[in-house]
């Protein structure tokens, strides 16, 4: 299936909408514990809703401009690879989510979860020096959390975007 250029311009906006609001806002959020990811929420509504191919690229994409923007700190691709992952795993999910409204918060927090320990997981396999199981149990409830409570806001807008441009697919 291909997707119309006005879906690819929806996730393009929605993305770099959401790199923007990470970087100078979130990420500047003295929260405990983790920061909430935009990025990965978009990420997943857009996968909830176009699918896991449509995820796969919209989480390489954005994990890539999450690489590449400043302050990164790491080697690049460590997030285009968590993302390209989880924008596949969770659009593998759209189906189920037009059966229960569960599912999307259940796919978030199992995304969240995944995002930290895959992240993780790789800065290990390259000996990250900052990466330590320690600090990721840390992080691991605090990430699902903020994540679950932002993506009550995050999720139905972006679903909400994607209707209008194209309601013939979208869960």
């Amino acid at each position: 299936m291909t997707a119309a250029p006005s879906r690819l311009l929806l996730a393009a906006v929605l993305v770099a909408s959401a790199l923007a609001a990470q970087v100078t806002l979130l990420n500047r959020l003295s929260l405990p514990g983790a920061t909430p990811d935009l990025v990965l929420l978009v990420v997943v509504a857009l996968a909830l809703a176009l699918g896991p191919t449509f995820g796969l690229v919209t989480g390489f994409t954005a994990g890539l401009a999450l690489d590449l923007v400043p302050p990164a700190d790491h080697e690049i691709g460590r997030w285009a690879l968590v993302l390209t992952v989880i924008g596949y795993l969770a659009g593998l999910a759209q189906a189920e989510t037009r059966r229960s409204a569960f599912v999307p918060l259940a796919v978030v927090a199992l995304a969240a979860a995944a995002s930290v320990l895959l992240y993780a997981g790789l800065g290990a396999l390259m000996a990250d020096a900052s990466v330590t199981w320690v600090a990721v149990s840390g992080l691991l409830p605090t990430a699902v959390a903020y994540d679950v409570v932002l993506s009550a806001f995050a999720l139905p807008a972006v679903l909400a975007a994607v209707h209008r441009v194209g309601p013939e697919s979208v869960a």
